[in-house]
């Protein structure tokens, strides 16, 4: 009984000591990323492209009517469809907006969980926020467990120190959070 108790106080005590870290400044990249993995996740992107899908074959076929008659109902069907597919785009722009002011990110993440600093702000966030997470190409996304899954937390590959260190990350987060 207290064999397995010390075998779990010293998985996070090893985890603590393990701290990666991260120095970065956020992207269109990094967030479309973030973004486009939480649409994943949420199923919105079979949403979103059967919006675009519906619009821009109702565009086509409002164009070809269009030949005798006015083209606009063509043109706004084309304008949804653009809109509708730019969605991620748009959101990813809006984020960076509010997030590019505050310069280099400084993230470290251990066995405690994430924590972030810029000149301006300051925050950690425990492991028990996060329902899990995906690995991109360049990307580690962390999804939180709200139901609408609002937080989602980016780090990008090119802000550590070494590739290496992309494995250590790797086997943190396994141990800490599933695979989504």
């Amino acid at each position: 009984m207290i064999d397995s108790q010390d075998t779990s106080d010293s998985q996070d005590t090893s985890d603590s000591q393990d701290v990666i870290e991260l120095v970065h400044r956020p992207t269109r990249a990094d967030i479309l990323t973030g973004v486009l993995a939480r649409e994943r996740l949420r199923r919105l992107h079979l949403l979103r492209w059967g919006g675009t899908t519906l619009f821009g074959t109702a565009a086509v076929l409002l164009a070809v009517a269009a030949l005798r008659t006015s083209a606009v109902p063509a043109v706004l069907a084309a304008f949804c469809a653009v809109l509708i597919w730019s969605t991620p785009r748009l959101q990813a722009h809006h984020a960076l907006r509010t997030v590019a002011w505050q310069g280099e990110y400084h993230s470290s993440v251990s066995g405690a969980g994430l924590t972030s600093e810029t000149a301006h702000v300051s925050l950690r966030q425990r492991w028990s926020v996060f329902r899990g997470y995906r690995e991109t190409r360049d990307h580690f996304v962390l999804f939180s467990r709200d139901p609408n899954v609002l937080l989602v937390e980016v780090l990008p590959l090119r802000g550590l120190r070494s590739p290496e260190e992309a494995e250590r990350l790797r086997a943190l987060l396994d141990r800490r959070l599933p695979r989504l």
